[in-house]
């Protein structure tokens, strides 16, 4: 690839600094540091798990998932982009670390978020106090190089050496941040498609760092994003693939959020059509991804550090491609764009092991410090390591619920092609079905416990509207069971929605309503939620 020999006299330059720093340090810390794992996360960028986004991905279930362990209840704190992203960094959830969504203005990427989070994400805590060597390529933020948040030449704390692409994801004609110098690319696949060269700068990284400290290795892939542009080797496969026609597909989701409710059932042949192509040519970018994986297990077998690396896989947040008549985007509260893939292969991982305990992106901070020998404690993460899970060190004490959080989108002024929606809407398609709202604004608990696989869902609207699903019995989430299911249990879920939303830290890991321990008091409830619970039990009636 062309795009690795404008890396590599950087690459040098880096090795000549640390090479000097590292001479200062003293045996006892190269000893110490020699031992400890090396970690490599590799982040997806709208990877479902629920609509066959792994199919595609051969290589990877077998070099990560088969010799590892695969989480089945694996969750995003947000469905959407830069929220998830910046749970992941901060091991927080969005109401602790303030991102909203994907623009400036809701903290993507913002100085507001440079100054108040960035310093404290995981890495920059595996760099400052474990002593690693640290290496980020591809998508960070949605809004990272923007000229009011620093431009290209940012470059967060915590990362020894840097490739941060501006802005968006995308395949062609984009510009990296190299240690924070504007490097441009353009449309020629021999050097410029993103996710090769991303490939690239990390077999790079393993072969020229350093050898006396451990590494962490964070590799964020445009794939399967949109534009959905495949690599050209790729662009004839799956031709006869479909989205999969599962329940939920292309019927109306009457006892729903009103947002959905709008959606047109059933689809339009060309709407169909065209979630189809978007559904095969996010197959086709995987197949890249796939190749990077293999690359970079096969580079660490080489090296002989294969046995001693963490690999993580995963995604930022789910996808859905015509499920309740929504052609496709995420944003939504159902399984198809919360739920993620999540392997992990590594020292004490037993291969083929399968996990059903109950994870979230923010434990992948916390559980990376573990590897580390970071006490999680000392941070202000929400999350909970789950190094013992993946050790087989379990006991009954994890959680059994956590929070999902979505802030909707949208404009104050209709949209000129679709005047009868009135202002609020946002992501509509030509036929006027919006994927988004300012009132798609909405809080969940996800529990999964022996007794209860149970989502419980508040809207904040005028409303107050209920979303309840019983994920055992309805995996499709077709049936809103709010108006049904006994009020007790809804007083509870509330009661414990509440909690988790006001939660900081250890507080977002105390027991939920389907644990032993949990203790319910009505005259506990926050005097500032107690208008929802009276609103709420008038809304159930």
């Amino acid at each position: 690839m062309g795009s690795r020999c404008c890396c590599r006299s950087t690459f040098w330059n880096n090795v000549l600094m640390c090479v000097m720093l590292w001479s200062d340090l003293s045996c006892g810390v190269f000893a110490s540091s020699h031992r400890r794992p090396n970690i490599v996360l590799i982040l997806t960028d709208d990877l479902d798990v629920a609509i066959g986004g792994l199919n595609p991905l051969n290589k990877t279930k077998k070099l990560i998932g088969d010799a590892g362990m695969t989480f089945t209840n694996a969750f995003v704190a947000s469905p959407l982009c830069c929220p998830s992203r910046a749970s992941i960094l901060t091991g927080k959830y969005p109401h602790n670390h303030h991102v909203v969504n994907n623009t400036l203005e809701g903290n993507c990427s913002s100085k507001a978020w440079q100054k108040s989070e960035e310093a404290h994400t995981f890495p920059a805590l595996l760099k400052s106090y474990a002593n690693y060597q640290t290496f980020f390529a591809g998508k960070y933020l949605n809004q990272y190089g923007h000229s009011e948040a620093g431009g290209v030449e940012h470059i967060p704390p915590g990362w020894s050496y840097w490739v941060g692409l501006e802005k968006n994801s995308k395949y062609y004609n984009y510009t990296l941040s190299v240690n924070g110098k504007a490097q441009k690319h353009g449309a020629d696949y021999s050097k410029d498609y993103l996710t090769d060269v991303l490939a690239n700068m990390s077999l790079d990284f393993l072969q020229y760092k350093s050898n006396f400290q451990p590494f962490f290795m964070m590799v964020s892939t445009p794939a399967p994003h949109s534009p959905w542009m495949a690599a050209p080797q790729y662009q004839d496969s799956f031709n006869t693939t479909k989205a999969p026609r599962d329940p939920n597909f292309n019927v109306h989701g009457k006892d729903k959020h009103w947002l959905i409710r709008q959606a047109k059932t059933p689809m339009s042949n060309s709407s169909v059509q065209f979630l189809d192509d978007a559904f095969r040519k996010r197959w086709q970018t995987l197949l890249s991804v796939d190749d990077l994986v293999e690359k970079i297990v096969q580079r660490l077998e080489v090296t002989g550090e294969l046995g001693n690396t963490y690999i993580f896989f995963t995604s930022d947040n789910g996808y859905h491609t015509g499920q309740f008549s929504l052609p496709l985007d995420k944003r939504q509260l159902y399984e198809f764009d919360i739920r993620v893939p999540l392997m992990v292969r590594g020292p004490n991982i037993k291969p083929n092991q399968t996990s059903q305990m109950l994870v979230a992106n923010v434990d992948l901070g916390p559980t990376i410090l573990d590897i580390a020998g970071y006490n999680v404690n000392r941070t202000q993460m929400d999350g909970m390591s789950f190094l013992p899970i993946m050790e087989g060190k379990m006991n009954s004490s994890w959680r059994t619920d956590i929070l999902i959080e979505y802030e909707g989108e949208g404009h104050n002024v209709s949209d000129p092609a679709c005047p009868l929606l009135g202002p609020g809407v946002s992501e509509c398609f030509p036929d006027c079905v919006c994927e988004d709202s300012y009132n798609n604004t909405y809080a969940c608990v996800r529990t999964i416990a022996p007794s209860a696989n149970l989502q419980y869902c508040e809207f904040d609207d005028n409303e107050v509207f209920v979303e309840v699903y019983n994920v055992t019995a309805d995996p499709y989430q077709l049936t809103n069971i709010a108006k049904t299911i006994d009020q007790e249990v809804l007083e509870k879920m509330n009661h414990r929605l509440m909690m988790l939303q006001s939660c900081s830290g250890q507080s977002c890991r105390t027991p939920g309503v389907y644990d032993p321990r949990y203790k319910f008091d009505p005259r506990q409830m926050f005097s500032s939620h107690s208008w929802q619970l009276s609103r709420l039990r008038q809304t159930m009636k």
